[in-house]
């Protein structure tokens, strides 16, 4: 393929697994011109991998790379990262991206100004992300921070444009420079799928880089494989997972439990977080025997000292 980048300094990596190609068309339209764009697909059906190729080669700068099994979001993730690193000369910054998110116009364009913007400020800046918009609730994730004694979101106005200092950031739509990702060893593929993101953040603040939100750079997002709002002293999002899904979640929150550099304030938001996971899905999904199967097993499986599962199955 023919590179006609125009010097952009992105490379989008957007990974896949049997994706909604309504939505993969629209987000991949959505990214700038002259971004190269990665599509990393783990093993997605035969009939929607050609598909999937066939939208790639309607579309400039525009790569599939095509994993034989489903090797989870981590390793799928690194392996595009590793790809635009490849490219002589490498894009500076990588987008990463799941496949249910969309960026509303000029808001990847808005996260680099924020980032050299932060550096020319003399901030050690380690990643930056936009405002997630949920698609199904039209309310916003908000961005996640951490004072000495708690672990709480913050929303700021809808037309604010000052950065957040943030203790976390989601994962879709995180924009990372490319040499600070190699250099710290990329993703924990051992995580599979959930928390990748979570530990991703510990890491590099560990590192003694700053994360921060960028509000007015906005995306649409899917959050899990469904979700439903709710009151709960405030309105708020609530994202269904599968059993296998709530699975890895609590697996990989007893992995995170175990590593020093993750900070204590988390952990204790997080137990009682999975506690009401439990709950919720124990009293009221109809699939309540699996959920509690799976969410137990993750937590005995998160609390071995043993090397990680074969992790090549299909969510």
């Amino acid at each position: 393929m023919k590179d006609s980048r125009n010097h952009c300094p992105v490379a989008s990596v957007t990974v896949t697994y049997n994706p909604d190609l309504a939505i993969l068309e629209s987000q991949l339209n959505a990214l700038p011109q002259g971004c190269l764009r990665i599509i990393v697909d783990n093993s997605s059906r035969p009939e929607l991998l050609s598909a999937i190729k066939a939208l790639a080669a309607e579309l400039p700068n525009t790569r599939v790379l095509m994993n034989e099994h489903n090797l989870g979001l981590a390793a799928a993730l690194n392996r595009g990262v590793k790809a635009a690193a490849d490219l002589s000369p490498p894009p500076r910054f990588a987008l990463l991206l799941d496949q249910d998110s969309e960026p509303v116009a000029g808001s990847v364009e808005r996260l680099v100004d924020a980032f050299v913007w932060l550096e020319r400020e003399g901030l050690s800046v380690g990643c930056v992300g936009p405002t997630l918009l949920d698609h199904a609730t039209e309310l916003t994730h908000g961005f996640h921070q951490c004072t000495r004694w708690r672990w709480k979101r913050m929303h700021p106005p809808r037309n604010s444009t000052e950065p957040v200092e943030c203790a976390n950031l989601n994962g879709s739509g995180t924009l990372v420079p490319i040499n600070l990702f190699a250099g710290l060893g990329g993703l924990d593929e051992d995580l599979f799928i959930d928390h990748v993101d979570t530990e991703w953040a510990f890491r590099i603040i560990a590192a003694g880089y700053g994360l921060w939100g960028i509000p007015d750079a906005v995306f649409r997002h899917r959050m899990g494989q469904d979700s439903i709002r709710f009151w709960l002293f405030g309105w708020r999002i609530w994202p269904y997972r599968s059993p296998q899904r709530n699975y890895y979640l609590f697996r990989n929150a007893m992995r995170l439990h175990r590593r020093t550099y993750v900070p204590w304030v988390w952990k204790i938001w997080c137990a009682v977080k999975l506690s009401i996971v439990f709950c919720v899905h124990g009293l009221f999904d109809r699939q309540r025997k699996a959920q509690a199967k799976n969410m137990l097993k993750g937590v005995r499986d998160g609390m071995r000292r043993t090397g990680p599962v074969q992790e090549t199955i299909n969510l």
